[in-house]
């Protein structure tokens, strides 16, 4: 028996932000999750958000062999879409200054075969419940986070450093295009995974998001819950969360 896969979505703008920047996808026959995080002024980061999800989303279609897990073909079709995504991302920012200096984060999660595969540009996350413990599988690109691998502050400065949101990698800039090193996993029964723009973990922290996903047996109501702890302990970003669970 093949493995089958449940999911909820949602996002919402939050109570400190005008308008929604960030933008999901669960693919319908549950091949593929996309979150993206925009950025930019004005209506940029709609764009920016918009365009990831439509680009990479339709790159995986044609490139990704869904029912086979050959580990070199899935990295590199992943690669080549957020490459392609960044691309076109870049051309219209330089072309149109309506959009100028826009861009956006991307995490995903790949389903091809019995494994899945993750990966992440930027801040926006996917994590891995098992067992009742959760894993971060994606790595963020921030400068507190290069400052904490460099050794230099530790994880209580780096909850509270000034350069905690400011990224040096993302979609819409030279080093957006570089490979996304997708992470193969190979998926147990009973797996949860957690695709999350950084509104829902500025207020939720592991722990927490553990529990939240490990007390509710619908992914939906899970995603809901997440995203409710969130706004309640303050995330002054947008807010996103797609849960996926392996059945």
């Amino acid at each position: 028996m093949g493995l089958a896969v449940r999911w909820g979505a949602v996002s919402i703008t939050g109570d400190y932000r005008e308008n929604n920047e960030d933008r999901c996808l669960a693919d319908s026959a549950g091949r593929f999750f996309l979150v993206a995080d925009g950025m930019g002024g004005q209506c940029a980061g709609e764009k920016a958000s918009e365009m990831a999800i439509e680009l990479i989303s339709k790159r995986l279609d044609q490139l990704v062999d869904f029912d086979r897990d050959d580990n070199q073909k899935v990295v590199a079709a992943v690669d080549d879409a957020v490459s392609h995504a960044n691309g076109e991302i870049m051309a219209l920012s330089e072309l149109d200054p309506e959009y100028h200096n826009m861009g956006t984060t991307i995490a995903m999660l790949v389903k091809a075969g019995e494994r899945f595969f993750a990966a992440g540009i930027g801040d926006s996350r996917v994590y891995l419940l098992r067992d009742g413990r959760i894993q971060k599988l994606t790595k963020d690109h921030s400068l507190t986070d290069a400052l904490l691998e460099a050794g230099t502050i530790t994880e209580e400065e780096a909850e509270r450093h000034r350069y905690r949101n400011v990224l040096y990698r993302y979609l819409g800039t030279k080093e957006g295009g570089a490979g996304a090193k997708a992470q193969p996993v190979d998926v147990r029964k009973g797996d949860r995974f957690l695709l999350c723009s950084d509104g829902a973990t500025d207020g939720v922290k592991d722990p927490e998001l553990a529990s939240l996903l490990g007390n509710h047996a619908d992914p939906q109501q899970a995603a809901v819950a997440i995203v409710a702890a969130a706004q309640k302990a303050g995330s002054r970003d947008n807010i996103t969360c797609v849960t996926v669970y392996a059945e």
